[in-house]
């Protein structure tokens, strides 16, 4: 299995015209991993310290306010937490699917009943950092801090330590600093490939699998994308269907993100369950975790220079 480049570096070749076949399990045609953001209470707010508001995927259209308080914006977070969550896991139960909950760890303090409640279900409880803010500008001796809080947090939250990583807005220094602190098995801050790939991290081998920002219902976010439940399933529908086709002789991977203050609202979600069971009409799909990926990846695809590869 190739090495990519370091992540220092940029690759624009990837895998090229031929990429590995990945041999998912029972000789599936696509792997459908569904990412569930779950961020009600770690986003930027005074009452965390912050100096504004927060102004991202709000689905208000209220801005970031600097210096005060925006109850309005509060409360949209708080919707997820107190509805849209349980919505989603009651969905998930209905079609017997696993997925990655992208936990930022601040969010689940809040909450440690839903946490409890997600391990119960056999879900995976990734880190989604300890705050859901942007790490472009954080100092990295601040970002070094909120990555071992995060783990520590999560162990003790979930009675497991966390495998797996997606900060969402990460910084020059965030996959450098998670190779550092050591322990996970892969990381998601790549939106680059349909299928795993291995980069070099300070000369070691480091574990990437793609997430998507566009099969995600942050596009619901003020109407800019998605309008209805409608065209969420049109859209997941499409993309499946044509990696259904092409896995015929080269399987791919579909991550899926959701949010519970996004699709976890009605007359969203009706879009997801359509979708699950419209895949469920389908063989050769395999539900899975990234957890799941990741292990998988690491058993048949092993990087150069580890036994068996």
């Amino acid at each position: 299995m190739q090495l990519m480049p370091d992540d220092a570096e940029r690759d624009f070749v990837g895998y090229g015209a031929t990429p590995p076949d990945p041999r998912w399990p029972g000789g599936a045609r696509v792997a459908i991993n569904i990412n569930l953001n779950y961020e009600a209470g770690g986003e930027h707010s005074l009452l965390e310290g912050d100096s504004a508001s927060e102004g991202m995927l709000t689905d208000i259209g209220f801005p970031s306010y600097e210096g005060v308080r925006s109850p309005m914006v509060e409360s949209v977070f708080e919707y997820g937490s107190r509805c849209g969550v349980w919505r989603l896991l009651r969905i998930f139960a209905r079609f017997g699917v696993p997925v990655s909950i992208l936990a930022v760890v601040r969010a689940l303090e809040r909450n440690p009943e839903v946490a409890r409640a997600m391990v119960e279900a056999g879900h995976e409880i990734v880190s989604h950092g300890y705050r859901w803010i942007d790490y472009h500008h954080v100092p990295e001796a601040i970002e070094r801090e909120h990555i071992a809080k995060a783990v520590a947090a999560l162990t003790q939250l979930t009675g497991s330590r966390p495998l797996g990583w997606m900060t969402g807005r990460p910084g020059p220094n965030t996959r450098r600093l998670l190779a550092e602190h050591g322990g996970f098995l892969y990381d998601r801050d790549s939106l680059g490939d349909e299928l795993p790939y291995w980069v070099a991290v300070a000369g070691q081998p480091y574990l990437i699998v793609p997430y998507s920002f566009e099969m995600n219902d942050n596009r619901f976010n003020e109407n800019h994308g998605f309008s209805k439940a409608d065209d969420f399933f049109a859209y997941l529908k499409d993309g499946f269907d044509l990696l259904y086709e092409e896995g015929a002789d080269q399987p791919k991977l579909m991550s899926i993100a959701i949010h519970d203050r996004l699709v976890g609202r009605p007359a969203r979600a009706v879009g997801l369950i359509r979708f699950l069971d419209y895949v469920k009409g389908f063989e050769r799909v395999w539900f899975c975790r990234g957890i799941d990926v990741a292990r998988h990846w690491r058993q048949h695809f092993p990087p150069p220079g580890a036994a068996g590869s």
